[in-house]
């Protein structure tokens, strides 16, 4: 009898995950389908007015589609797709995860590992249109070690809104690396800078596991300290440390992502440099405090009535800053996304930017940087921290 390929066996996990519930995403990448405007397909379980369903989310390049399906058209529609219109296929379950690589000939590999954290879905929501699930588990011991939850697994006092962020972030970040072209035989390098108290940094190495190097870089001696002792008691030095430092300075060797949130004013534009500089293919920032063109800015006369006012001043700044940031990383050769990464009930700083290292320069890179310098003298900017950096003049 002859021996299931590695299609069959991947598409015989995901049956098993769609009906014995323990699914908590399922990624499909590598699109060589007629639509050049599709990136990527999201599966996720949701539980509708109908009952347990499973959503797809078409990713395309200015906008979203989510479909719903029932498990046996999910597992239908999945199985034309993988191998078909999608090359690469990645599944999260809560114990495990396995990754289909299918080449242009048709011949595929499979990967199949045991994550150190187990992905455990959340109880299951009342609302009538979704459920949630967790990407860390909320049993994780690191998570009491930072005093996000206590001993049964349940946030803090005060600490519901970071347990929210941390679940968020993991959910953006593994999607941004679904849809990066990262090297998949090593081990990636991952550097957070300005790491704070480690709680998304803990998230990444949880969320990787053995598939990532994670270090935190904080100026802040005693935070480092009480992260790498956590990282000791949960058995995760080996792949997640901590060092002292300065975004601006810190030794940084080469690395694969670059992650800085709420990295103080030109802070981010220095982390946003050491990325570029050290060979980063996924830039992942949440800007905060951007002050340094506030004191720049020339309103235009259209805009001289409203900027009158200090909170349109301030929210024009963080606009252009941000604008800037993302129009300079696209001159630099990156696909850029500006999204919000949190609702604004749990932070007012709640603005991301990811950047994406594209295999080839810009063929418009001229024009890239006609508009950029337009866009700066429309605002009366005449110099940016990121760009000074880059050695582009204004």
């Amino acid at each position: 009898m002859a021996q299931p390929t590695s299609r069959e066996r991947f598409l015989n996990l995901v049956h098993t995950a769609l009906s014995d519930g323990s699914l908590v995403k399922l990624t499909l990448g590598r699109y060589r389908g007629s639509d050049p405007t599709l990136r990527n397909v999201f599966i996720r379980p949701v539980t509708l007015k109908t009952g347990p369903n499973f959503a797809f989310l078409w990713r395309y390049t200015t906008r979203d589609i989510t479909k719903n399906h029932p498990a046996d058209a999910a597992a239908g529609e999945i199985a034309a797709l993988i191998g078909g219109d999608f090359l690469d296929a990645h599944l999260f379950r809560t114990s495990q995860s396995a990754q289909l690589e299918t080449q242009a000939d048709g011949t595929a590999r499979l990967r199949i590992t045991t994550p150190s954290t187990a992905l455990v879905p959340a109880p299951a929501s009342s609302e009538h249109n979704r459920t949630k699930t967790h990407l860390i588990s909320a049993q994780a011991p690191w998570l009491r070690g930072l005093g996000v939850t206590n001993e049964r697994g349940q946030p803090r006092e005060g600490m519901a809104d970071k347990f929210r962020q941390i679940q968020k972030f993991a959910e953006l970040l593994s999607h941004l690396l679904a849809e990066s072209k990262l090297p998949e035989d090593r081990p990636l390098t991952i550097v957070d800078m300005g790491s704070g108290k480690g709680y998304l940094t803990f998230a990444v190495a949880a969320l990787l596991g053995e598939r990532a190097q994670v270090r935190g870089i904080e100026a802040r001696p005693e935070l480092v300290e009480l992260c790498n002792r956590v990282a000791r008691e949960n058995d995760l030095a080996s792949r997640l440390t901590f060092s002292a430092g300065h975004i601006a300075d810190a030794e940084l060797p080469t690395c694969d992502v670059l992650i800085a949130l709420h990295a103080c004013d030109t802070a981010t534009d220095d982390a946003l440099a050491r990325g570029i500089a050290a060979g980063a293919q996924l830039l992942v920032v949440a800007p905060c405090c951007q002050k340094e063109l506030r004191r720049q800015l020339t309103a235009p006369p259209i805009l001289a009535d409203a900027l009158r006012h200090g909170i349109f001043q301030e929210r024009q700044s963080e606009f252009v800053t941000d604008s800037l940031r993302a129009q300079l990383l696209e001159w630099s050769g990156f696909q850029t996304k500006v999204f919000e990464f949190i609702s604004t009930d749990h932070t007012a700083k709640n603005v991301m930017i990811s950047a994406i290292k594209l295999p080839a320069p810009a063929a418009d890179r001229d024009a890239k940087t006609q508009r950029i310098r337009d866009f700066a003298r429309f605002y009366g900017i005449k110099s940016q921290r990121l760009a000074s950096i880059l050695n582009f003049p204004l």
